[in-house]
């Protein structure tokens, strides 16, 4: 038999959790506290919390850039070799 868990909380930590929850991928933040009671009921899990990472939007110009280098790239133009650490490192200085 099914049983309901009540956890009392802000209307806005479950505004702000649902969203996050939506964001990794769960359908509803129901699906998301269900996920992890399993797997803290099943020793599945390690909890650590950290920072979320920053994302950096490039600008339209940079990303025309980085477009044209990585067509380079693939394409083989003005892409150079080395043979060995030294030969990378003496290549990299002379920039």
């Amino acid at each position: 038999m099914d049983t309901v868990l009540q956890i009392p909380l802000s209307a806005d930590l479950r505004s702000k959790s649902l969203i996050s929850a939506r964001e990794m991928g769960f359908s509803s933040l129901q699906e998301a506290v269900r996920v992890f009671l399993t797997n803290l009921a099943t020793n599945k899990m390690h909890i650590s919390i950290q920072q979320k990472p920053t994302i950096i939007k490039l600008s339209e110009k940079a990303e025309k850039r980085y477009a044209r280098i990585v067509e380079d790239i693939k394409k083989g133009r003005h892409v150079g070799v080395a043979h060995s650490v030294n030969e990378l490192m003496q290549k990299l200085h002379e920039g």
